[in-house]
């Protein structure tokens, strides 16, 4: 048994999840490429590995003639008899070939064949490992600056992350952990090539699904994701449980798990909304913290016309626009909001008071159009209000 080469193998495989069968392919190869750069040629060299024992044997294929033209190939009925006196004319003879006779080119070119085999199949292992993270968070340690970017080791692979990628906030130091987004991986002859993001809405995403138990197993959905990176996300979140509350599953006892992720986001502040199959209704809550009047959607052309108390105007519309427009992302709409008095103003109030919540009047949704906007965005606006 050949323990040396067994434990190497097992080391080998066990360090760099390189499979047994492949670096023992690598050797009979690198034994091959050795005995062509002796002989000059290798077509009738054969290489037998015992994968139990890693024991391997190295003969050449010899034809038996009269007169030796090639010794590589060829084999005097002589020397063939001294082997075996059976042997005749014709026959093909397996002569043992010592590796030990090996030149010290040869040997090298070996040695190089086998490296390049476990380089590449390491590589490959890596690449297959962090492909199947693609669209996932991964827990990085920022290594250093690269002008504008960042390198994040992310344990067998480093990553990427670039200046569009990064939220404009955020300074990372060295050593320091961070969750991030992977956006992409690429095979490339250095290597797989990892971009990753702390911009993406997906991200948030993916924090709630480590964080919130429902939201991992399914009883919990979110159904969309607006995100303006490192200021504000909306996410509108859906119960397959009636037994379920999905803004509390998220939001968790005292805030708790809506608070890990803020944290890990930097204060990012989050909004939790619930999701809602009629679009006044979800416009409506995509824009709280405000309180609405009504609400007037239309589903063909992706528009809706709200009206709001003329002193939640501001808060509806919220600082540079952004409530607003986080809103029109998370539902799809295009959305125009108005004061109570500029509805009057224009007549439309009458209107929007006939027409909207154009949904069946009594039952179960009725009660819950009725409803006050989630315990936990209240309390934003009151926040949002002491500012």
């Amino acid at each position: 048994m050949n323990t040396e080469l067994l434990e190497a193998l097992n080391i080998l495989e066990k360090e760099k999840s390189i499979s047994k069968d492949t670096l023992l392919e690598a050797i009979e190869q690198s034994l091959i490429q050795a005995c062509k750069n002796h002989f000059g040629k290798a077509d009738n060299i054969k290489v037998n590995i015992n994968p139990q024992t890693c024991d391997f044997s190295v003969f050449a294929e010899k034809t038996v003639v009269e007169e030796v033209q090639d010794p590589v190939t060829e084999i005097s009925l002589a020397d063939a008899r001294m082997m075996h006196s059976q042997y005749t004319l014709g026959d093909v003879v397996n002569v043992e070939v010592k590796s030990k006779q090996f030149g010290r080119i040869a040997t090298q070119n070996a040695k190089n064949v086998i490296l390049q085999k476990i380089r590449e199949e390491e590589r490959k292992v890596i690449f297959n490992q962090y492909y199947g993270k693609e669209r996932d968070i991964v827990t990085g340690i920022v290594q250093r600056s690269m002008g504008r970017n960042y390198s994040i080791n992310l344990g067998k692979a480093d990553a990427v992350l670039t200046e569009n990628e990064q939220v404009k906030t955020e300074v990372f130091q060295p050593t320091e952990r961070i969750k991030l987004y992977i956006l992409e991986v690429k095979d490339t002859p250095k290597g797989p090539k990892i971009l990753v993001s702390r911009t993406h809405p997906e991200l948030v995403k993916r924090l709630f699904e480590a964080e919130v138990t429902e939201v991992k197993d399914g009883t919990v959905e979110i159904k969309s994701i607006a995100r303006e990176a490192g200021s504000r996300t909306k996410i509108a979140v859906w119960s397959n449980d009636p037994d379920v509350d999905p803004v509390g599953a998220c939001v968790g006892m005292n805030g708790a798990r809506v608070n890990s992720i803020v944290e890990e986001l930097r204060g990012e502040k989050i909004d939790i909304i619930n999701w809602s199959d009629n679009p006044a209704l979800l416009i409506e809550n995509a824009l709280s913290p405000a309180k609405v009047i009504s609400v007037l959607a239309d589903p063909d052309e992706k528009t809706a016309m709200v009206i709001v108390p003329d002193f939640q105007l501001s808060l509806a519309i919220g600082k540079e626009g952004q409530n607003a427009r986080l809103a029109a992302r998370l539902t799809g709409y295009k959305i125009d909001i108005k004061s109570e008095s500029q509805a009057r103003e224009a007549g439309e109030l009458n209107l929007y008071e006939e027409e909207a919540y154009e949904a069946p009047q009594g039952g179960e949704e009725a009660e819950q159009l009725q409803e006050e906007p989630e315990f936990s965005m209240e309390e934003q606006a009151e926040e949002q209000t002491e500012e």
